[in-house]
């Protein structure tokens, strides 16, 4: 089955809710007051049904009044052709232009013309109202479309209608069920033995009874209890439906016109949009900073506009700017917009979103991603959104939440980029190979200033250089493995041609300090008293320790305390034959063994049960080496 949306356009009082009603058979005005007053308030919806051609066409019947544009706004969003109404006594008016101004900024594609109430005037006049509607709609999308002549009073032409509106609609492309689950929220009610329900055009992606289903902006978890389509109960529903999902467990008042249903953890909302906004013909000139009324889906909200390299955008002109949004809606790059004066309102004009989640962008850092984002393909505003992302990278789930593409189109682009070597993936993150090369740059950089200042050192704590670099953990490891100039070892890191390189003079206090640990066997000199002997700095004999305990010249006991490799053999030498004759040692033993004191004894002995040499039990200790 194919599913199309129908929307109706045109001013005030021309029929459209009339027609709609003459050609469904349902009344889209369904508030008390609209039916007392004879007009539509807010939006109406109903459909036709072609079962021969596997066809169900959803009408979205929109208010016509000028104060009511918002509510006309709401339904405009998620159609696929537009049926514009024009009464044949009154011809083109204020909302006519108004109407087609705003379905040609949203980028509709298709659509047909009625001009209604045509049992209400002559033929001749009829004949001149529609060479007027031929040229009132050139050089837009309805340019060349359909124009009927139809009466839903005596049913003039209404079967003819049926057929062109069938037609047009098996020739429009659906909206796409390969992508992302959303539904932006057009109506909320209560109904009894059901509780709150939601409807909307769902604009892409699918969803079934029972799934789990997230209400944005406000972070509402819930699942869906039941699903309605088209009037009638069904266990999933598509892009391009319209549905009608009830809600487990959320109350009426926490929910909203503007709200978007979306499949869980799929998208942010946003208070800042990248943009490229043109300016209709014959409106205001627009400055930068100024407030506007903003349109998005079934979404509005105040928004200051930014304009990127200029100050003022003159009418018919368009550019890059950056929106900033009073409160937070939800957006992918590629949808539509329309915006309105603050005051007072009147439409100025629309455009694309091109990023829904722009980095901070200074106006002197220039705008060249922005063309990228706007016209060019699918792979490079997949690389560059990648690549803007730094070392931080980005979510798989995330990308298919930011552009309004088919999931399997991502995944082609992302496909060919990663058989490009442009970017890599590691588990869910996405990283562009210019980000192994800062990486590479920023490690280098900062291991040879380590090298510089610490000659000694063999390299520069692993975790340090992560928090300098502020990456994720499990991304860290991952992008270490892949620098092959520098060498992890263990938790160090140093440049696989750094090696630590001793003057002639530390040369010679290497040989004093060792010559010392060996002379002091099980009395060695602590690091405190080697410091005072040889009157040097003590970072200076931590680093040479350091060096000799890496050359196996020497075994570190603790922080103080450090013996030569000799006398560590020789002590492991005289527990083996100790505990040949005893099954265990105490502490006055082993310090009798060395002929040591209780200073070094202690330490010893916390020293070998760390090591598993001996395991202490009570106030002894057993030998563990075997051999």
């Amino acid at each position: 089955m194919r599913y199309i949306i129908l929307g109706t356009a045109g001013h005030i009082d021309h029929g459209k809710s009339s027609l709609v009603k003459a050609l469904t058979g349902i009344d889209p005005d369904r508030l008390k007051e609209e039916k007392e007053r004879g007009i539509t308030i807010d939006i109406g919806f109903a459909d036709l049904s072609y079962p021969e051609d596997g066809l169900t066409v959803g009408i979205v019947d929109v208010p016509g009044h000028e104060r009511l544009i918002s509510n006309m706004l709401a339904g405009a969003g998620g159609i696929d052709l537009v049926l514009m109404v024009i009464a044949a006594d009154e011809g083109i008016m204020p909302q006519s232009r108004e109407h087609l101004a705003i379905c040609n900024l949203l980028k509709i594609k298709s659509g047909l013309i009625a001009v209604t109430k045509a049992d209400l005037v002559e033929k001749d006049w009829l004949s001149l109202v529609m060479d007027d509607v031929r040229d009132f709609v050139k050089g837009t999308f309805l340019e060349g479309a359909p124009i009927m002549p139809v009466s839903s009073k005596t049913g003039e032409h209404l079967d003819v209608l049926k057929t062109c509106i069938k037609d047009l609609a098996l020739s429009i492309q659906p909206k796409t069920a390969g992508g992302i689950f959303r539904l932006p929220v057009d109506r909320v009610f209560t109904l009894k033995g059901f509780g709150t329900v939601i409807t909307g055009t769902a604009v892409s992606g699918s969803i079934s009874a029972d799934a789990p289903v997230e209400i944005l902006p406000g972070g509402i978890s819930t699942r869906v209890r039941g699903l309605h389509s088209h009037g009638k109960a069904v266990s999933r529903a598509y892009a391009g439906q319209r549905v009608a999902i009830n809600l487990q467990g959320v109350e009426k008042q926490d929910l909203q016109r503007g709200d978007v249903a979306v499949a869980p953890s799929s998208f942010v909302p946003t208070k800042t949009l990248d943009v490229f906004l043109e300016l209709l013909a014959d409106v205001p000139v627009l400055k930068s900073k100024s407030l506007v009324h903003f349109y998005s889906g079934t979404s509005e909200t105040i928004a200051r506009v930014v304009l990127y390299e200029k100050e003022e955008l003159k009418t018919g002109e368009g550019c890059y700017c950056q929106f900033r949004l009073q409160a937070p809606v939800v957006a992918m790059s590629g949808d539509r917009f329309i915006i309105r004066r603050f005051s007072p309102l009147e439409t100025l004009g629309g455009g694309e979103v091109l990023d829904p989640t722009p980095g901070r962008r200074r106006r002197k850092d220039g705008i060249q991603d922005l063309p990228v984002f706007h016209t060019g393909p699918l792979d490079q505003k997949l690389a560059l959104k990648i690549e803007k992302a730094g070392l931080s990278g980005v979510a798989v789930h995330a990308l298919n939440g930011w552009i309004n593409v088919a999931l399997p189109e991502i995944q082609n682009s992302l496909d060919a980029l990663k058989k490009a070597r442009t970017i890599v993936r590691h588990e869910d993150t996405l990283l562009h190979r210019n980000a192994f090369n800062i990486l590479n740059n920023k490690v280098r950089d900062l291991l040879r200033a380590y090298h510089r200042d610490n000659p000694l050192k063999p390299g520069m704590p692993k975790e340090e250089v992560r928090a300098l670099l502020n990456i994720d953990p499990r991304l860290y490891n991952f992008l270490l493995a892949a620098l092959g100039e520098v060498v992890v070892d263990k938790d160090l890191l140093r440049l696989k041609e750094f090696k630590v390189a001793l003057s002639g003079a530390a040369e010679a206090h290497k040989a004093k300090i060792l010559d010392l640990l060996v002379r002091g066997e099980f009395q060695p000199p602590t690091k405190t008293e080697i410091t005072e002997i040889l009157k040097m700095d003590q970072k200076q004999i931590t680093d040479i320790l350091n060096i000799l305990t890496k050359e196996r010249s020497v075994v570190r006991v603790n922080e103080s305390i450090y013996v030569s490799s000799a006398a560590y053999e020789k002590m492991l030498s005289l527990l083996r034959d100790f505990f040949t004759r005893s099954p265990d040692l105490t502490v006055a033993e082993f310090r009798d063994l060395l002929n040591t004191s209780r200073k070094f004894a202690l330490p010893f002995l916390e020293h070998l049960d760390a090591a598993k040499v001996t395991l202490r039990m009570g106030d002894a200790r057993k030998f563990l080496l075997k051999g």
